[in-house]
């Protein structure tokens, strides 16, 4: 199939077999979003065609794709959370009766979808109550509120937990078993490999070819995705580097830190050049860790010094002027201004923290922008270009630069590759590993255990609130990194 005049896609064949999970994987631009939106009648074909059951369809509108069978889940959950839960999976679909709603008849209804999939959610409840992994189980629960045939998941495990991700394939193989074919787009290998029975590659808009995952190797995987050998993707692992500092005069020191429940009694200790992964399931208080030591969030108790000073960090304000920035896990929402362009996104905290009476100069602001463009490969290199249409690995260098622009000794970076493709994330941690080398320490937080064991010197464990380890990341292997994150609190 063929779509836009610049060729998005350009002679892409699909095939998605009833009762089987399909992935669809390429880096950001590869025409992954493109083909869904074809596939859902959210854009028009210019040429090919789509069949389904060996019919030939044609989709000039989302409904029209939903009515002959074929329905998506997004990575954002696009339902109403101040409605309950059976409003959000009939919503435009409830059933009536003398002209109103049969809200009886709805309930029995969502009940009985949510059985079928082995849920166990009261339809009552407003959905907003419910975790960000029910949520998107409720969204699947809609999406068969259909005759549904084909399931496009979209990024559906980017924010959910080893427990939820499991409970999530177990209710993809239900839905297979019945005959639904699943179209799965991720960023994880090891859940590609889990649960997938074929794999299609895009790249730069072009059919790569169609694999089955026993005779593709990961590492193979990438390098059509990439188009570029193992060897240029390896990327720097500073478990083995020499540049880990002695554990003496630390940098930062945090002691007795407790926000809350999300974080007890936390001892947190980075060294200059440093950085620190932090590891933890979700809900562990990794962010809320993040938040407390760089002002965002307000310490309930404990101790931070700077250099071995005391530092009142109580908000971010000040946390910045002791040279200690943040970035956000939640990239669209407390990120990048997608409305701004690339130069006054960047600019952006440097702007705040001189204040209204000391503007930045038109030129300071472009300046900058181009200096830290071209330092960080951010594309396209345009200052002026919104930055709502970079790729999330470009907005994520972005928010870098607005970061760096500050002169800061210590980022703290929040899940900085989440939702980002293989390449740009190879790219976040080449940067990681570069700022460091220059002196700069990094607390590196990822739900992805082998990037931290990839990018750290040190690695501070977490469970349930409480920071019980900090293991040189050269003694760990992820088997032995994964039960020490997992490890039930029973035991010692």
């Amino acid at each position: 199939m063929r779509l836009g005049a610049e060729t998005v896609l350009d002679d892409v064949d699909l095939h998605l077999y009833a009762g089987e999970v399909h992935c669809l994987m390429g880096e950001n631009g590869a025409g992954k979003s493109t083909l869904i939106k074809a596939l859902t009648g959210a854009l028009p074909l210019d040429a090919g065609e789509v069949r389904i059951d060996g019919k030939r369809v044609r989709f000039t509108t989302p409904a029209a794709a939903l009515a002959a069978g074929v329905s998506a889940v997004y990575q954002e959950i696009a339902l109403l959370p101040n409605l309950t839960v059976a409003e959000n999976i009939c919503l435009g679909r409830e059933p009536r009766r003398r002209g109103l709603i049969d809200w009886n008849a709805m309930y029995r209804r969502a009940g009985a979808l949510l059985a079928s999939l082995g849920l166990h959610i009261d339809p009552r409840s407003r959905l907003s109550t419910h975790s960000l992994a029910v949520q998107q189980l409720v969204a699947i629960a809609r999406a068969i509120s259909i005759d549904l045939k084909v399931l496009v998941l979209d990024e559906p495990t980017s924010s959910l937990d080893f427990d939820e991700v499991a409970e999530l394939f177990r209710v993809m193989r239900k839905l297979t078993s019945r005959g639904v074919a699943i179209l799965f787009i991720s960023h994880f290998l090891d859940q590609v490999y889990e649960i997938c029975d074929r794999i299609t590659v895009l790249r730069g808009g072009r059919l790569i070819g169609e694999y089955l995952p026993t005779e593709l190797l990961r590492v193979g995987l990438v390098e059509k995705m990439l188009g570029r050998s193992g060897a240029e993707l390896s990327t720097l692992d500073r478990s083995d580097a020499d540049t880990a500092p002695e554990p003496t005069g630390a940098l930062l020191e945090a002691t007795g830190l407790t926000v809350g429940n999300g974080i007890v009694d936390a001892d947190v200790r980075l060294y200059s050049g440093e950085v620190l992964g932090v590891a933890g399931l979700l809900g562990s208080g990794r962010s809320e860790l993040a938040r407390a030591i760089t002002g965002i969030d307000r310490a309930d108790a404990g101790v931070v010094r700077v250099d071995g000073e005391h530092a009142r960090l109580d908000e971010p304000r000040r946390a910045i002027r002791r040279g200690l920035v943040y970035s956000s896990e939640n990239r669209r929402t407390e990120g990048i201004i997608g409305g701004l362009s690339v130069q006054e996104n960047i600019a952006l905290a440097l702007q705040a923290d001189r204040g209204v009476l000391r503007r930045l100069s038109k030129a300071r602001r472009r300046e900058l922008a181009v200096s830290w463009i071209e330092a960080l490969d951010i594309r396209p290199a345009d200052p002026d270009a919104p930055a709502a249409q970079l790729s999330g690995g470009n907005q994520q260098k972005v928010l870098l630069a607005r970061l760096l622009a500050l002169s800061p000794r210590v980022i703290v970076l929040d899940e900085p590759t989440r939702g980002i493709d293989v390449a740009s994330k190879v790219e976040i941690q080449r940067l990681v590993g570069e700022l460091a080398d220059n002196g700069l320490s990094v607390v590196f937080i990822s739900a992805e255990l082998e990037e931290v064991l990839r990018v750290s010197n040190r690695i501070a464990v977490l469970r349930s609130g409480r920071l019980v380890d900090t293991v040189a990341a050269d003694e760990l292997t992820f088997d032995s990194l994964l039960a020490l994150v997992a490890q039930p609190e029973d035991v010692s």
